[in-house]
């Protein structure tokens, strides 16, 4: 199972948003079960993302981060959507 962190400016509004959103892109994908989703703040990023396999954020990630950082604003913007939600799925199969 991936872990995946998702975060925006407090961790609440909009990450809230991104994360029923990738929920609902990966089910389309048959991927509901393959992954675990947590929330936080941007401030929280540099502590936390080594313990997942990779981040989704909806505002700018700090320099630094070792594992993959997606820019989540598709989620909101429904913008690319499609693309950003190819992109987690190949990370959650990969």
């Amino acid at each position: 199972m991936k872990k995946i962190l998702v975060a925006c400016g407090t961790g609440v509004v909009t990450s809230t948003i991104a994360v029923n959103r990738i929920k609902d892109g990966l089910k389309q994908r048959g991927l509901e079960r393959e992954a675990e989703i947590t929330q936080c703040k941007i401030a929280e990023i540099a502590s936390k993302a080594e313990l997942f396999d990779f981040v989704v954020t909806t505002t700018q990630a700090p320099a630094g981060i070792k594992v993959p950082v997606l820019n989540g604003l598709p989620l909101l913007t429904r913008v690319g959507e499609a693309k950003l939600h190819d992109q987690i799925a190949e990370l959650v199969k990969g």
